[in-house]
Protein backbone atom coordinates (compact mmCIF):
# COMPACT_ATOMS: atom_id res chain seq x y z
CA UNK A 1 0.00 0.00 0.00
CA UNK A 2 1.41 3.37 -1.09
CA UNK A 3 0.38 7.00 -1.31
CA UNK A 4 -2.65 8.24 -3.22
CA UNK A 5 -2.29 10.81 -5.98
CA UNK A 6 -3.99 13.15 -3.50
CA UNK A 7 -4.29 11.86 0.07
CA UNK A 8 -7.35 12.73 2.18
CA UNK A 9 -7.36 13.31 5.93
CA UNK A 10 -10.26 13.90 8.32
CA UNK A 11 -10.73 16.15 11.33
CA UNK A 12 -12.27 14.37 14.31
CA UNK A 13 -13.23 16.57 17.25
CA UNK A 14 -12.49 20.21 18.09
CA UNK A 15 -14.05 23.13 19.95
CA UNK A 16 -17.14 22.44 17.83
CA UNK A 17 -17.61 18.70 18.28
CA UNK A 18 -16.63 15.64 20.25
CA UNK A 19 -14.29 12.86 19.16
CA UNK A 20 -16.07 10.07 17.26
CA UNK A 21 -14.59 6.57 17.46
CA UNK A 22 -12.93 5.20 14.36
CA UNK A 23 -15.13 2.10 14.14
CA UNK A 24 -18.16 4.30 13.52
CA UNK A 25 -16.40 6.55 11.02
CA UNK A 26 -14.91 3.72 8.95
CA UNK A 27 -18.20 1.85 8.86
CA UNK A 28 -19.97 5.05 7.79
CA UNK A 29 -17.48 6.13 5.12
CA UNK A 30 -16.30 2.70 3.98
CA UNK A 31 -12.56 3.36 4.18
CA UNK A 32 -9.84 4.66 6.50
CA UNK A 33 -8.19 8.02 5.85
CA UNK A 34 -4.51 8.72 5.27
CA UNK A 35 -4.52 10.49 8.65
CA UNK A 36 -6.92 11.82 11.28
CA UNK A 37 -6.47 15.32 12.70
CA UNK A 38 -6.91 15.69 16.48
CA UNK A 39 -7.05 19.23 17.93
CA UNK A 40 -5.62 19.99 21.38
CA UNK A 41 -4.14 22.86 23.37
CA UNK A 42 -1.32 23.09 25.92
CA UNK A 43 -1.06 25.97 28.39
CA UNK A 44 0.38 24.14 31.43
CA UNK A 45 1.40 27.22 33.42
CA UNK A 46 -2.12 28.67 33.51
CA UNK A 47 -3.78 28.47 36.91
CA UNK A 48 -6.80 26.38 35.86
CA UNK A 49 -4.84 23.92 33.70
CA UNK A 50 -5.63 21.16 32.64
CA UNK A 51 -9.36 21.95 32.82
CA UNK A 52 -10.93 22.60 29.46
CA UNK A 53 -11.59 26.33 29.03
CA UNK A 54 -15.38 26.05 28.79
CA UNK A 55 -15.48 24.40 32.21
CA UNK A 56 -12.68 26.34 33.87
CA UNK A 57 -14.27 29.66 32.95
CA UNK A 58 -17.95 28.72 33.00
CA UNK A 59 -18.70 31.83 35.09
CA UNK A 60 -16.91 34.16 32.65
CA UNK A 61 -18.98 36.16 30.16
CA UNK A 62 -18.02 34.90 26.71
CA UNK A 63 -19.18 36.69 23.56
CA UNK A 64 -16.88 35.02 21.03
CA UNK A 65 -15.50 31.50 20.75
CA UNK A 66 -11.91 32.62 21.35
CA UNK A 67 -12.52 34.97 24.28
CA UNK A 68 -11.39 32.39 26.84
CA UNK A 69 -8.02 32.93 28.57
CA UNK A 70 -6.77 29.87 26.70
CA UNK A 71 -8.18 28.05 23.66
CA UNK A 72 -11.30 25.95 24.14
CA UNK A 73 -9.82 22.80 22.64
CA UNK A 74 -9.46 19.45 24.38
CA UNK A 75 -6.48 19.77 26.71
CA UNK A 76 -3.23 17.85 26.14
CA UNK A 77 -2.91 15.76 29.28
CA UNK A 78 0.72 14.77 28.72
CA UNK A 79 3.81 16.90 29.22
CA UNK A 80 5.76 17.59 32.40
CA UNK A 81 3.77 16.31 35.36
CA UNK A 82 1.09 14.88 33.06
CA UNK A 83 0.07 11.40 31.90
CA UNK A 84 0.09 9.49 28.62
CA UNK A 85 -2.86 7.37 29.76
CA UNK A 86 -5.37 10.11 28.88
CA UNK A 87 -6.12 12.30 25.85
CA UNK A 88 -4.86 12.74 23.24
CA UNK A 89 -3.04 9.43 23.54
CA UNK A 90 -6.20 7.32 23.88
CA UNK A 91 -7.52 8.83 20.63
CA UNK A 92 -4.15 8.55 18.90
CA UNK A 93 -4.06 4.84 19.65
CA UNK A 94 -7.60 4.42 18.30
CA UNK A 95 -6.61 6.16 15.07
CA UNK A 96 -3.48 4.05 14.53
CA UNK A 97 -5.14 0.73 15.40
CA UNK A 98 -7.48 1.44 12.50
CA UNK A 99 -4.70 1.85 9.94
CA UNK A 100 -4.44 5.62 9.89
CA UNK A 101 -1.67 8.06 10.71
CA UNK A 102 -2.02 10.92 13.19
CA UNK A 103 -2.05 14.66 12.67
CA UNK A 104 -1.84 16.34 16.08
CA UNK A 105 -2.86 19.99 16.00
CA UNK A 106 -1.53 21.70 19.11
CA UNK A 107 -2.03 25.31 20.13
CA UNK A 108 0.63 25.92 22.73
CA UNK A 109 1.94 28.68 24.96
CA UNK A 110 4.89 30.12 22.97
CA UNK A 111 6.63 31.29 26.15
CA UNK A 112 7.26 27.73 27.41
CA UNK A 113 10.91 26.77 27.95
CA UNK A 114 12.54 23.91 26.04
CA UNK A 115 12.02 21.24 28.68
CA UNK A 116 8.26 21.35 28.13
CA UNK A 117 8.68 20.88 24.38
CA UNK A 118 11.25 18.10 24.81
CA UNK A 119 8.80 16.16 26.99
CA UNK A 120 6.05 16.45 24.35
CA UNK A 121 8.44 15.34 21.60
CA UNK A 122 9.47 12.27 23.55
CA UNK A 123 5.84 11.35 24.17
CA UNK A 124 5.17 11.33 20.41
CA UNK A 125 7.99 8.92 19.51
CA UNK A 126 5.95 5.65 19.73
CA UNK A 127 3.26 6.88 17.30
CA UNK A 128 5.05 6.27 14.02
CA UNK A 129 4.99 8.58 11.04
CA UNK A 130 2.79 11.33 12.42
CA UNK A 131 2.46 15.06 11.77
CA UNK A 132 2.51 17.87 14.34
CA UNK A 133 0.69 21.07 13.38
CA UNK A 134 2.09 23.71 15.73
CA UNK A 135 0.08 26.87 16.51
CA UNK A 136 -2.01 26.80 13.34
CA UNK A 137 -3.55 29.85 11.66
CA UNK A 138 -0.59 31.66 13.19
CA UNK A 139 -1.12 34.90 11.26
CA UNK A 140 -4.60 35.31 12.79
CA UNK A 141 -5.44 37.06 16.04
CA UNK A 142 -7.97 34.74 17.70
CA UNK A 143 -5.93 32.02 19.40
CA UNK A 144 -4.49 32.64 22.84
CA UNK A 145 -0.91 32.17 21.70
CA UNK A 146 -1.20 35.29 19.49
CA UNK A 147 -1.98 37.34 22.61
CA UNK A 148 1.12 36.06 24.46
CA UNK A 149 3.80 36.77 21.89
CA UNK A 150 4.51 38.84 18.78
CA UNK A 151 4.13 37.24 15.36
CA UNK A 152 7.92 37.19 14.95
CA UNK A 153 8.18 35.41 18.30
CA UNK A 154 5.48 32.90 17.26
CA UNK A 155 7.47 32.14 14.10
CA UNK A 156 10.65 31.69 16.13
CA UNK A 157 8.79 29.43 18.56
CA UNK A 158 7.75 27.23 15.62
CA UNK A 159 11.40 26.96 14.58
CA UNK A 160 12.51 26.17 18.15
CA UNK A 161 9.88 23.44 18.55
CA UNK A 162 10.66 22.08 15.05
CA UNK A 163 14.35 21.72 15.93
CA UNK A 164 13.49 19.88 19.15
CA UNK A 165 11.19 17.53 17.22
CA UNK A 166 13.94 16.75 14.71
CA UNK A 167 16.28 15.80 17.55
CA UNK A 168 13.89 13.98 19.90
CA UNK A 169 11.20 12.57 17.58
CA UNK A 170 12.52 12.21 14.01
CA UNK A 171 9.42 10.17 13.14
CA UNK A 172 7.32 13.36 13.38
CA UNK A 173 6.94 15.92 10.57
CA UNK A 174 6.05 19.52 11.42
CA UNK A 175 3.25 21.43 9.68
CA UNK A 176 3.34 25.23 9.35
CA UNK A 177 -0.18 26.61 8.91
CA UNK A 178 -0.32 30.35 8.19
CA UNK A 179 -2.40 32.73 6.11
CA UNK A 180 -0.60 32.22 2.82
CA UNK A 181 -1.37 34.52 -0.08
CA UNK A 182 -4.56 36.46 0.65
CA UNK A 183 -4.10 39.53 -1.57
CA UNK A 184 -2.44 38.62 -4.88
CA UNK A 185 -2.79 42.23 -6.05
CA UNK A 186 -0.14 43.14 -3.44
CA UNK A 187 2.61 41.24 -5.18
CA UNK A 188 1.71 37.66 -4.33
CA UNK A 189 3.50 37.66 -0.97
CA UNK A 190 2.21 35.62 1.96
CA UNK A 191 0.66 37.21 5.04
CA UNK A 192 3.37 38.53 7.39
CA UNK A 193 6.06 37.22 5.10
CA UNK A 194 8.94 38.95 6.87
CA UNK A 195 8.03 37.34 10.19
CA UNK A 196 7.19 33.85 8.91
CA UNK A 197 9.59 33.30 6.00
CA UNK A 198 12.18 31.66 8.33
CA UNK A 199 9.51 29.21 9.54
CA UNK A 200 8.48 28.43 5.95
CA UNK A 201 12.08 27.41 5.27
CA UNK A 202 12.35 24.92 8.14
CA UNK A 203 8.85 23.38 8.18
CA UNK A 204 8.44 19.87 6.79
CA UNK A 205 4.96 20.58 5.38
CA UNK A 206 3.31 23.83 4.23
CA UNK A 207 -0.35 24.44 4.93
CA UNK A 208 -3.26 26.85 4.76
CA UNK A 209 -6.75 26.57 6.23
CA UNK A 210 -9.40 27.48 3.65
CA UNK A 211 -13.13 27.65 4.25
CA UNK A 212 -14.99 28.53 1.08
CA UNK A 213 -17.72 29.78 3.41
CA UNK A 214 -17.51 30.32 7.17
CA UNK A 215 -19.69 31.54 10.02
CA UNK A 216 -17.00 32.62 12.50
CA UNK A 217 -19.61 34.07 14.88
CA UNK A 218 -20.87 30.57 15.75
CA UNK A 219 -22.24 29.71 18.29
CA UNK A 220 -22.88 33.22 19.64
CA UNK A 221 -25.05 34.48 16.79
CA UNK A 222 -27.01 33.22 13.79
CA UNK A 223 -25.76 33.68 10.24
CA UNK A 224 -28.63 35.47 8.57
CA UNK A 225 -29.27 38.27 6.09
CA UNK A 226 -27.77 41.56 7.24
CA UNK A 227 -25.23 39.94 9.57
CA UNK A 228 -21.47 40.51 9.52
CA UNK A 229 -20.07 37.41 11.23
CA UNK A 230 -19.81 35.21 8.15
CA UNK A 231 -18.56 35.20 4.55
CA UNK A 232 -18.61 33.19 1.35
CA UNK A 233 -16.00 33.05 -1.40
CA UNK A 234 -16.00 31.64 -4.89
CA UNK A 235 -14.64 28.12 -5.16
CA UNK A 236 -12.27 29.25 -7.91
CA UNK A 237 -10.89 32.03 -5.69
CA UNK A 238 -10.18 29.60 -2.85
CA UNK A 239 -8.41 27.26 -5.26
CA UNK A 240 -6.25 29.98 -6.81
CA UNK A 241 -5.23 31.49 -3.46
CA UNK A 242 -4.17 28.05 -2.23
CA UNK A 243 -2.14 27.46 -5.38
CA UNK A 244 -0.53 30.91 -5.17
CA UNK A 245 0.39 30.19 -1.55
CA UNK A 246 2.25 27.04 -2.53
CA UNK A 247 4.03 28.94 -5.29
CA UNK A 248 5.19 31.64 -2.90
CA UNK A 249 6.28 29.15 -0.22
CA UNK A 250 8.44 27.49 -2.85
CA UNK A 251 9.93 30.82 -3.94
CA UNK A 252 10.81 31.64 -0.32
CA UNK A 253 12.66 28.30 -0.18
CA UNK A 254 14.65 29.00 -3.34
CA UNK A 255 12.58 26.68 -5.51
CA UNK A 256 12.63 23.72 -3.12
CA UNK A 257 9.33 21.81 -3.17
CA UNK A 258 7.75 20.59 0.07
CA UNK A 259 4.35 18.97 0.58
CA UNK A 260 1.49 21.49 0.40
CA UNK A 261 -1.75 20.64 2.19
CA UNK A 262 -4.98 22.29 3.22
CA UNK A 263 -5.29 21.42 6.91
CA UNK A 264 -8.90 22.56 7.27
CA UNK A 265 -11.21 22.50 4.27
CA UNK A 266 -14.98 22.85 3.95
CA UNK A 267 -17.83 25.24 3.20
CA UNK A 268 -19.99 26.21 6.18
CA UNK A 269 -23.58 25.07 5.86
CA UNK A 270 -24.58 27.92 8.18
CA UNK A 271 -23.86 30.22 5.23
CA UNK A 272 -24.55 28.09 2.18
CA UNK A 273 -27.22 25.68 3.35
CA UNK A 274 -26.70 21.92 3.00
CA UNK A 275 -26.99 21.63 -0.79
CA UNK A 276 -24.56 24.38 -1.83
CA UNK A 277 -22.15 23.11 0.81
CA UNK A 278 -21.97 19.71 -0.89
CA UNK A 279 -21.73 21.30 -4.34
CA UNK A 280 -18.87 23.61 -3.36
CA UNK A 281 -16.84 20.70 -2.00
CA UNK A 282 -17.44 18.78 -5.24
CA UNK A 283 -16.51 21.84 -7.33
CA UNK A 284 -13.19 22.29 -5.53
CA UNK A 285 -12.32 18.64 -6.13
CA UNK A 286 -13.26 18.99 -9.79
CA UNK A 287 -10.85 21.93 -10.16
CA UNK A 288 -8.12 19.91 -8.48
CA UNK A 289 -8.54 16.89 -10.73
CA UNK A 290 -8.86 18.97 -13.93
CA UNK A 291 -5.76 21.06 -13.19
CA UNK A 292 -3.03 20.17 -15.71
CA UNK A 293 -0.44 21.30 -13.18
CA UNK A 294 -0.54 18.16 -11.05
CA UNK A 295 1.75 17.57 -8.07
CA UNK A 296 1.60 21.01 -6.47
CA UNK A 297 -1.13 19.95 -4.00
CA UNK A 298 -0.54 17.07 -1.60
CA UNK A 299 -3.76 16.55 0.32
CA UNK A 300 -6.56 18.12 2.32
CA UNK A 301 -8.16 17.55 5.70
CA UNK A 302 -11.93 17.75 5.71
CA UNK A 303 -13.14 19.70 8.75
CA UNK A 304 -14.78 17.75 10.34
CA UNK A 305 -16.63 14.45 10.78
CA UNK A 306 -19.27 15.51 13.34
CA UNK A 307 -19.93 19.13 14.25
CA UNK A 308 -22.29 20.92 16.61
CA UNK A 309 -22.80 23.50 13.88
CA UNK A 310 -22.88 22.90 10.13
CA UNK A 311 -19.20 22.24 9.43
CA UNK A 312 -19.47 18.47 9.63
CA UNK A 313 -20.33 15.48 7.50
CA UNK A 314 -22.76 14.94 10.35
CA UNK A 315 -24.42 17.41 12.70
CA UNK A 316 -24.29 16.41 16.33
CA UNK A 317 -27.78 15.51 17.54
CA UNK A 318 -28.65 18.24 20.09
CA UNK A 319 -30.48 15.60 22.15
CA UNK A 320 -27.59 13.14 22.27
CA UNK A 321 -23.96 13.96 21.41
CA UNK A 322 -23.28 10.29 20.67
CA UNK A 323 -25.59 10.49 17.65
CA UNK A 324 -24.91 12.19 14.31
CA UNK A 325 -27.34 13.49 11.70
CA UNK A 326 -25.99 12.85 8.21
CA UNK A 327 -25.78 15.85 5.89
CA UNK A 328 -25.81 15.85 2.06
CA UNK A 329 -22.09 16.67 2.06
CA UNK A 330 -21.40 13.24 3.58
CA UNK A 331 -22.66 11.46 0.47
CA UNK A 332 -20.69 13.81 -1.77
CA UNK A 333 -17.56 13.35 0.32
CA UNK A 334 -17.91 9.59 0.42
CA UNK A 335 -18.04 9.50 -3.37
CA UNK A 336 -14.96 11.72 -3.56
CA UNK A 337 -12.77 9.66 -1.23
CA UNK A 338 -13.62 6.43 -3.08
CA UNK A 339 -12.36 7.91 -6.34
CA UNK A 340 -9.06 6.30 -7.39
CA UNK A 341 -7.47 9.78 -7.35
CA UNK A 342 -7.82 9.85 -3.56
CA UNK A 343 -7.34 6.15 -2.79
CA UNK A 344 -4.02 4.63 -1.64
CA UNK A 345 -2.21 2.83 -4.44
CA UNK A 346 -1.94 -0.95 -4.24
CA UNK A 347 0.88 -2.92 -5.87
CA UNK A 348 0.91 -6.72 -5.90
CA UNK A 349 4.24 -8.53 -5.58
CA UNK A 350 5.21 -12.18 -5.71
CA UNK A 351 3.42 -15.14 -4.19
CA UNK A 352 4.43 -15.70 -0.57
CA UNK A 353 4.45 -18.63 1.81
CA UNK A 354 3.34 -18.64 5.43
CA UNK A 355 4.20 -17.70 8.07
CA UNK A 356 4.95 -14.17 6.87
CA UNK A 357 5.97 -11.04 8.77
CA UNK A 358 4.01 -7.99 7.63
CA UNK A 359 5.44 -4.48 7.95
CA UNK A 360 3.27 -1.50 8.86
CA UNK A 361 5.10 1.74 8.14
CA UNK A 362 1.95 3.82 7.99
CA UNK A 363 -1.05 4.41 5.79
CA UNK A 364 1.18 5.29 2.81
CA UNK A 365 3.78 2.55 3.27
CA UNK A 366 2.62 -0.90 4.35
CA UNK A 367 3.00 -4.52 3.26
CA UNK A 368 0.04 -6.90 3.40
CA UNK A 369 -1.38 -10.08 1.94
CA UNK A 370 -3.68 -10.25 -1.10
CA UNK A 371 -5.82 -13.40 -1.24
CA UNK A 372 -7.39 -14.08 -4.67
CA UNK A 373 -11.11 -14.91 -4.57
CA UNK A 374 -13.54 -15.89 -7.33
CA UNK A 375 -17.20 -14.80 -7.24
CA UNK A 376 -19.74 -16.27 -9.65
CA UNK A 377 -22.18 -13.49 -8.71
CA UNK A 378 -23.06 -11.32 -5.72
CA UNK A 379 -22.81 -13.45 -2.59
CA UNK A 380 -25.45 -13.99 0.05
CA UNK A 381 -22.84 -14.87 2.67
CA UNK A 382 -19.23 -13.72 2.75
CA UNK A 383 -17.20 -13.80 5.96
CA UNK A 384 -13.70 -14.46 7.24
CA UNK A 385 -12.82 -16.31 10.44
CA UNK A 386 -9.42 -16.25 12.13
CA UNK A 387 -8.28 -19.04 14.40
CA UNK A 388 -5.31 -20.26 16.41
CA UNK A 389 -2.50 -17.77 16.96
CA UNK A 390 -4.04 -15.38 14.43
CA UNK A 391 -7.37 -15.04 16.24
CA UNK A 392 -6.04 -12.08 18.27
CA UNK A 393 -4.53 -10.19 15.35
CA UNK A 394 -5.32 -6.51 14.72
CA UNK A 395 -6.14 -6.14 11.02
CA UNK A 396 -7.50 -3.84 8.33
CA UNK A 397 -9.05 -5.62 5.33
CA UNK A 398 -10.37 -4.45 1.97
CA UNK A 399 -12.57 -6.09 -0.63
CA UNK A 400 -14.66 -4.60 -3.44
CA UNK A 401 -13.57 -1.11 -2.38
CA UNK A 402 -14.80 -1.37 1.23
CA UNK A 403 -12.58 -1.60 4.30
CA UNK A 404 -13.19 -3.62 7.46
CA UNK A 405 -11.50 -3.55 10.85
CA UNK A 406 -10.76 -6.69 12.88
CA UNK A 407 -9.85 -6.01 16.50
CA UNK A 408 -7.88 -8.53 18.59
CA UNK A 409 -11.17 -9.38 20.33
CA UNK A 410 -13.02 -10.21 17.10
CA UNK A 411 -12.85 -13.63 15.47
CA UNK A 412 -15.25 -13.49 12.51
CA UNK A 413 -15.83 -10.46 10.27
CA UNK A 414 -18.87 -10.28 7.99
CA UNK A 415 -17.77 -8.87 4.61
CA UNK A 416 -21.26 -8.68 3.11
CA UNK A 417 -21.50 -4.85 3.47
CA UNK A 418 -18.92 -4.70 0.66
CA UNK A 419 -21.66 -5.89 -1.71
CA UNK A 420 -24.66 -3.94 -0.43
CA UNK A 421 -23.73 -0.69 -2.20
CA UNK A 422 -21.76 -2.34 -5.02
CA UNK A 423 -23.52 -5.61 -5.95
CA UNK A 424 -21.94 -7.69 -8.69
CA UNK A 425 -23.66 -8.04 -12.06
CA UNK A 426 -21.89 -11.30 -12.87
CA UNK A 427 -18.74 -13.26 -12.17
CA UNK A 428 -15.75 -11.33 -10.89
CA UNK A 429 -12.28 -11.90 -9.47
CA UNK A 430 -11.23 -10.03 -6.31
CA UNK A 431 -8.39 -9.99 -3.86
CA UNK A 432 -9.04 -9.73 -0.16
CA UNK A 433 -6.28 -7.42 1.07
CA UNK A 434 -5.10 -7.74 4.67
CA UNK A 435 -2.84 -5.31 6.56
CA UNK A 436 -1.70 -5.33 10.17
CA UNK A 437 -1.37 -1.96 11.94
CA UNK A 438 -0.14 -2.09 15.55
CA UNK A 439 -2.75 -3.64 17.85
CA UNK A 440 -2.25 -1.20 20.72
CA UNK A 441 -1.71 1.80 18.45
CA UNK A 442 1.97 2.29 19.28
CA UNK A 443 5.22 0.93 17.90
CA UNK A 444 7.27 -1.52 19.94
CA UNK A 445 10.94 -0.62 20.70
CA UNK A 446 11.81 -4.32 20.95
CA UNK A 447 11.04 -4.92 17.25
CA UNK A 448 14.30 -3.54 15.90
CA UNK A 449 16.29 -0.43 15.06
CA UNK A 450 13.55 0.90 12.77
CA UNK A 451 10.83 0.63 15.45
CA UNK A 452 10.06 4.36 15.39
CA UNK A 453 8.73 4.15 11.84
CA UNK A 454 7.81 0.48 11.39
CA UNK A 455 5.70 -2.08 13.23
CA UNK A 456 5.74 -5.83 12.46
CA UNK A 457 3.09 -8.56 12.77
CA UNK A 458 3.42 -12.25 11.86
CA UNK A 459 0.59 -14.00 10.00
CA UNK A 460 0.73 -17.77 10.57
CA UNK A 461 -2.15 -19.01 8.43
CA UNK A 462 -4.84 -17.75 6.11
CA UNK A 463 -8.30 -17.17 7.54
CA UNK A 464 -11.19 -19.47 6.73
CA UNK A 465 -13.29 -17.73 4.08
CA UNK A 466 -16.96 -18.67 3.76
CA UNK A 467 -18.72 -17.58 0.56
CA UNK A 468 -22.21 -18.69 -0.45
CA UNK A 469 -24.26 -17.52 -3.41
CA UNK A 470 -27.72 -18.64 -2.25
CA UNK A 471 -29.65 -18.85 1.01
CA UNK A 472 -28.81 -21.92 3.08
CA UNK A 473 -32.49 -22.94 3.16
CA UNK A 474 -35.06 -21.83 0.56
Amino acid sequence: MGAAVCPVDLGDGSERGEYVNQDYIINKLGRPHRAVNLMYCYYPKDETWPQRARYAFADKEIKFQWDYPYDDYFTYKGGIGGTTDDEPFTCMKDVRRHGQDIILTLTIDPTLPDEYLIQIARELVPYGRMQLRINHEATGDWFSFTKRASYAEIAQFFIRFHNIIKKEAPNVKTVLCIGGVEHPEKGGVIEMEEEFAPAVKVADIWSVDKYMALHWGWPFDVADAGGNSFSRSKVETTYELTKLSEKRYKEICGGVKKPMVMSEFNADGDVTGPYDQAQMVKDFVRLLKEDKDQGWFNGFTFYQFRDRGRLGLEIEDPNNPDCGIEQPVLGAYKEIIHDDYFMPKMTEGEEISLPIKLRWGGSEDAEGIAIPLSFEKSPVFCEVTFSGEDEKLNLMMEINGKWFYKSPAAKTIDLMPAFFEKPLDGAKEFTLKIFAPPADGVNDPSQGEDWQINSYTTIHKLPDIRIRFAPIVK
